[in-house]
């Protein structure tokens, strides 16, 4: 049984608030976006968080989240990850960017709540990837501005 897009919507946003209240922990920087990430299964239970230089300076959040999981979980394929900002499609560092991370993990959905803006890369192009992929992409645009608020410092006023 499927849920009515209102449930989902009302699902979408418990999750989203989750994952900007996991932004708020992110140590500051001057270098990079302060991210939440919430992985649910498609029964509805978390399985996994995490949040922009949880573990270390370079560790994004999707990365953090899905670090804490077996590969090979077979949860994966059905779960939708949760991101305070669009999954990056490049890195600065040696690192694999978070569009291959969740696409390598077969996952089946992602939300979030506003697009990467040029600070950092000057054309993110994470969502396209991710629906060139064949997940489907969601985007709570009525939460950008509270997920975007922990990056004020970054972003002033914008």
């Amino acid at each position: 049984m499927t849920s009515s897009p209102s449930v989902l919507h009302d699902r979408d946003m418990y999750w989203m608030r989750r994952a900007i209240d996991l932004s708020k922990l992110c140590p500051p920087s001057e270098g990079a976006y302060s991210v939440g990430a919430v992985i649910v299964a498609a029964d509805g239970t978390e399985l996994s968080y995490g949040y922009s230089r949880e573990t270390d300076a370079h560790v994004h959040a999707e990365g953090a989240a899905l670090a804490k999981l077996p590969a090979d979980d077979p949860r994966l394929k059905t779960a939708t990850i949760y991101s305070t900002l669009e999954p990056c499609s490049q890195r600065r560092h040696q690192v694999t960017p978070c569009s291959q991370l969740i696409l390598g993990a077969d996952m089946a959905r992602v939300v979030i709540a506003w697009r990467e803006p040029t600070l950092f890369v000057a054309d993110c192009v994470g969502v396209e990837q991710l629906v060139a992929g064949g997940i489907v992409v969601d985007e709570l645009p009525e939460l950008a501005a509270v997920a975007r608020a922990v990056n004020l410092h970054l972003l002033g006023n914008t």
